[in-house]
């Protein structure tokens, strides 16, 4: 720490230039807790981050020293996903058409805004729905990295208008070729178990099913089968004990006299036997 105790305790913290203005954060660095507070210069952290492009002195050579071959700028254009939306978007409120000037501006007073300022823009509902604190936080280290990875990374001039940042391309959500990849793969084993596993389950369940169906069938049909026999030995019962007209006299009389009970224990009105 340049042989001062500047960040080792929160009264003396070390000044960042990438964090907004008063903003406070925490680093752990060989076992201390480096505290910081945010100075808000933009300028600056841009002149911090640009070793880490690890630039060479060729003139064909992007990041890292990777050869780029050559853009023509005058008619050519180019659309900025994922972080490139996000960062101009989110908490600018710029995304579309980019300019490196507006850019500069709307980054520069973001940056020295006081933090409890944005954290009350914050609260207000002034940014983007799905921005929060962590995304407020380093909006000017972001805000101040794509600025160099386009501008001195890519070597696309400040001049350059022929940039939009988008976040879809009909009505679908666009991200970087290897990412997307891996998003989208990630589960693809589990999915493939769950859905052996579900074909298995439903394969059981139709058996299952099928089975079930066929008793339930049976089932119907035996009581069905069983009540069309009760009736049919009710209806024999009731005829058998109706007189018959051959009997005798005295035995018809009995009848009568004895039929109405019969009649009344099978449920039915008493019938007047003519005679």
């Amino acid at each position: 720490l340049q042989g001062r105790q500047e960040g080792l305790s929160p009264e003396s913290p070390l000044l960042d230039p990438c964090l907004p203005r008063d903003a406070r954060d925490e680093l752990q660095q060989a076992g201390l807790t480096l505290h910081l507070r945010g100075s808000g210069d933009f300028q600056r952290c841009r002149e911090l981050l640009q070793p880490l492009l690890n630039r060479t002195n060729e003139s064909q050579s992007s990041l890292n020293g990777v050869f780029q071959p050559p853009v023509h700028f005058h008619n050519s254009e180019f659309y900025g996903f994922s972080e490139f939306y996000y960062c101009t978007e989110d908490v600018l409120r710029m995304g579309g058409d980019y300019s490196a000037a507006r850019f500069t501006r709307a980054a520069q007073e973001y940056c020295s805004t006081r933090w409890a300022v944005l954290r009350e823009r914050f609260e207000r509902g002034l940014y983007a729905p799905h921005a929060d604190l962590h995304r407020l936080k380093f909006q000017c280290f972001k805000s101040a990295w794509m600025f160099e990875v386009f501008h001195r990374g890519f070597s696309f001039p400040e001049s350059y208008g022929s940039l939009k940042t988008a976040l879809q391309v009909y009505d679908k959500e666009v991200q970087w070729t290897l990412g997307a990849i891996l998003y989208r793969t990630r589960f693809l084993p589990l999915r493939d178990i769950q859905q052996e596993n579900f074909r298995g389950i439903h394969s059981h369940w139709r058996s299952f099913s099928f089975v079930y169906n066929h008793y339930l069938f049976l089932a119907c049909f035996l009581v069905v089968l069983l009540s069309i026999l009760l009736y049919l030995l009710r209806l024999r019962r009731i005829h058998r004990r109706l007189p018959h007209p051959s009997s005798s006299s005295s035995s018809s009389s009995s009848s009568s006299s004895s039929s109405p009970a019969l009649w009344i224990q099978d449920g039915l009105s008493p019938q007047k036997i003519p005679g």
